[in-house]
């Protein structure tokens, strides 16, 4: 039996990346996490670009800087900033999560559940790396949140 990933909770764009990695073997996943993760400067933010949020810090998840910038162009539009040191995984999500949600509203990044990046990166790679596993999707929803409470109904 074939399980569609999410079940139809997620976005259309994160559905699809997520149907991606569905039944693939934890090899596999790894290397498509890698491709995701190398492709990450696509979301850089690029000069010109205007932003509702915007917030780069160290936090003690992370082993270098993140900055989430949130432009509500159309829907959210996320672009991330991350340091040399930023590890893979959180790369490869930053760079799933910026695709996959594009265009949606605030509200369904905030709906988004944290399972989601069980089934794309795996369980083990998720034990492997708990702490850092949730952390741009937390940084990510923390945007959300900020910008509905200064644009409610987007």
């Amino acid at each position: 039996m074939i399980v569609s990933p999410g079940n139809g909770m997620y976005p259309p764009r994160l559905q699809a990346i997520a149907a991606l990695f569905a039944g693939l073997d934890e090899s596999a996943r790894r290397e498509l996490l890698i491709h995701f993760a190398a492709g990450v400067g696509r979301f850089a933010p690029q000069p010109g670009e205007d932003f509702a949020f915007e917030d780069t810090r160290l936090d003690a998840e992370c082993t270098d800087k993140v900055g989430i910038h949130l432009s509500l162009q159309d829907g959210c539009r996320f672009r991330v900033s991350l340091g040399p040191e930023v590890q893979t995984l959180t790369r490869a999500l930053a760079a799933i999560f910026c695709e996959g949600l594009a265009g949606v509203s605030a509200e369904e990044v905030l709906a988004l559940p944290e399972s989601c990046i069980t089934e794309i990166a795996g369980t083990t790679l998720v034990k492997l790396r708990s702490r850092s596993a949730a952390y741009i999707l937390r940084r990510m929803k923390a945007a959300a949140a900020a910008a509905i409470s200064v644009q409610p109904g987007i």
